[in-house]
Order: C-alpha cells, then sequence, then structure tokens
C-alpha cells in the first residue's frame, strides 16, 4: 500500500511540474510578442521591436509642432583684405590680401585698368590723324580736279590716309586684348567675394571679411544687413560689419556660398589674414523643427524616426532648412503630431539602413 501511494505522489508531481513549466513558456511566449525576435522590413524603412524588451525604454520622443523659431547663425570667417593708405605721390591706395593670387590678380587687373585709359588715349590720337589724312585725300584730290594737283600726290595722300587707318584699328584690338584681360582678372576676383570697383574705390581703414554659409541658409542673410563679429585675436572687442555681398556660385564640393561683409576699423587694429565669427540674426517664423540629435543624414538625404506605436518605427525622409538654436527647420515629410524620436537615432540608424 505505501509503495502504492509513493508512486501516485510522484506522479502527481509530475503533473503539476508539467503544468507549471507549461504556464511559465506561454508567459515567457506572451512577454517576447509572437515571433520573440527584431524585423526590419520596407528596405530598413520600418523597424519592430519585441514587445516589452529594455530597448525600447531607451528611444525619447518628441511630438512634432509648429512654433516660432528664431535665433542666430554662427559662421567661422577670416580678414581677406585690409585698405593701407599709399604714397602721397600715388593716387591709388593699397589693398592688402591674405592671398598672393588675389594680390597678383588686382595687381594686374590695375595695370590693365591705367593700359586701357592709354588705350582710349592713344586710339583719339589716331582717330584724329586718320581725320586729318582724309582731309588731305580730299584736298589733293581736289587740286587734281581743277588742274593744279597730280595723281601722285592724290595716291600718296591715300596711302598715308591708309596707314592712320590701320594705325586706328591696331590701337583699338590692342584696346579689345585689354579689355579681355581685365575681364579675367575681375572674374577671379569676384569668385573670391570681391568687388572690383569697391576695390578701386576703397578708402583706408577699410576691411573685408569673407565667411562660408550652407546653401540651404543663404536666404536668411539678406545684403544690407548688420552681423556681429569677434576676432581671435582682440575676443574682448566686438565689431559691427554689413553683409555687403551675397556670392553668385555655390562650391561643388563643400555647397558653400561665401558672403563678403565690410567694417571701418577706425583703431587699424585687423590684418589680412585674422580669423573671426560672426553672428546673424534669423528668423524661420512659424514652423515645424525637431531637434538636431532626430536627423540623421545619409547620402546626402536626410531622415527622421517616427514612432508609429510602442514598438514600431517608422523611417521618414524629410527636408530641412536652417538650423536655430540646436534645432532644424523640417519644410517638409513632417506632421504636427507625429511622434519623433529624439534619443535613439543613431541605432535606429545602423539598423535601418544595415550597419
Amino acid at each position: 500500500m505505501q509503495m502504492k501511494l509513493r508512486h501516485i505522489s510522484l506522479l502527481c508531481l509530475t503533473v503539476i511540474s508539467l503544468l507549471m513549466a507549461c504556464k511559465s513558456h506561454q508567459q515567457e511566449k506572451k512577454n517576447t510578442g509572437t515571433s520573440g525576435k527584431l524585423t526590419v522590413s520596407d528596405s530598413g524603412r520600418v523597424i519592430v521591436f519585441p514587445n516589452d524588451t529594455l530597448t525600447l525604454h531607451f528611444f525619447k520622443t518628441e511630438t512634432a509642432g509648429r512654433s516660432d523659431l528664431s535665433g542666430e547663425l554662427t559662421a567661422p570667417a577670416r580678414v581677406v583684405a585690409t585698405v593701407v593708405k599709399s604714397n602721397p605721390n600715388v593716387p591709388q591706395n593699397i589693398v592688402l590680401f591674405d592671398n598672393p593670387e588675389l594680390t597678383a590678380n588686382y595687381t594686374e587687373m590695375l595695370q590693365h585698368i591705367i593700359n586701357i585709359r592709354q588705350k582710349n588715349g592713344i586710339i583719339l590720337q589716331k582717330q584724329a590723324i586718320a581725320r586729318q589724312k582724309q582731309i588731305e585725300v580730299d584736298r589733293a584730290q581736289d587740286l587734281l580736279n581743277h588742274g593744279a594737283g597730280t595723281g601722285k600726290d592724290v595716291s600718296d595722300a591715300k596711302t598715308d590716309l591708309i596707314t592712320a587707318q590701320t594705325d586706328v584699328a591696331v590701337a583699338q584690338t590692342e584696346l579689345a586684348n585689354e579689355k579681355t584681360s581685365i575681364i579675367e582678372h575681375e572674374s577671379r576676383l569676384k569668385l573670391a567675394g570681391f568687388d572690383p570697383d569697391a576695390l578701386i574705390n576703397a578708402t583706408p581703414g577699410k576691411i573685408w571679411i569673407i565667411c562660408d554659409i550652407p546653401e540651404n541658409q543663404v536666404t536668411k542673410v539678406k545684403e544690407g544687413s548688420s552681423c556681429q563679429l569677434r576676432f581671435t585675436s582682440f575676443p574682448a572687442t566686438p565689431y559691427t560689419g554689413k553683409v555687403e555681398d551675397v556670392g553668385e556660385v555655390v562650391d561643388n564640393v563643400t555647397r558653400m556660398v561665401k558672403l563678403r561683409i565690410g567694417l571701418f576699423d577706425s583703431r587699424q587694429q585687423l590684418k589680412a589674414g585674422m580669423y573671426a565669427t560672426v553672428r546673424f540674426g534669423v528668423n524661420e517664423g512659424e514652423s515645424i523643427s525637431v531637434p538636431r540629435s532626430a536627423v540623421v543624414t545619409v547620402q546626402g538625404n536626410n531622415y527622421v524616426f517616427i514612432r508609429q506605436n510602442e514598438n514600431t518605427f517608422i523611417r521618414q525622409e524629410v527636408q530641412t532648412g536652417a538650423q536655430v538654436n540646436g534645432r532644424m527647420v523640417v519644410y517638409s515629410g513632417l506632421q504636427p503630431g507625429e511622434q519623433v524620436v529624439t534619443d535613439g537615432t543613431m541605432q535606429l540608424k545602423g539598423i535601418s539602413f544595415g550597419y
């Protein structure tokens, strides 16, 4: 009898153990989701995590919405040219560049300007000579018609006229060559951010600063607007400059546009080659923006990750604008009310793009 009771007890314990194991397995299955694995679909666009994993608590989100965004745009800059007074006997002031090639271009441009003035004077003189030779031809022809001259006199006068006209044509060709050469040097100066006429007419104490800003922020800076500068050599001294020109060329590699800023240095402290930081006030108005940490860039395209539900994240391409106070303006690709991931974006980027 005791042996029989012992077998029954063991059987009951076995059944209870099996029931507990089954319940534990069902609970584990419930806690880890249907598959219990991370899934990525739609070419990495959709990421689904297992339910209740510790990873899900790592991701933080922010609700997208519109707000008035204003702040400062900063950019590195440097002094590229200063104007100093030249010798009293020389009417043209001296422009000191931080780049020897620009110095050579500017000097050659000035020489071409002088040559053009001289060529214009020479052409006027040769044109006057040609007109006088035409008068002599007409006089010789008139004398011949009245029997007071010879055919040789007319022929000699015509030869002199042709020579004078040839001299005019040669001088005009030389003038055209000078104008072509000056265009080349002016173009190089413009590509560097300078206005050739402003260089020529600048007064001593004038300073030019060049800074590069991204092409997507060019519309935020207007010609004639003021900006604040602080120079590395004089960090305690603020300077106020004016945006004189926004470059017409976008760099193919950096996608940057040059800005030329002008100011007058009454203290005569600033030197060509000095570095500075320039600040512009910008206002994006009522717009959608996200923290810079929410945006990832892959092959030139910008993306954010939207949390669709507790464990599903959607990669979304967006068009972004200026960065203001650590936030980036979003022009398209994001709707108000969507939950944008702000923490954990780099991890999602690696999962989505496979690295």
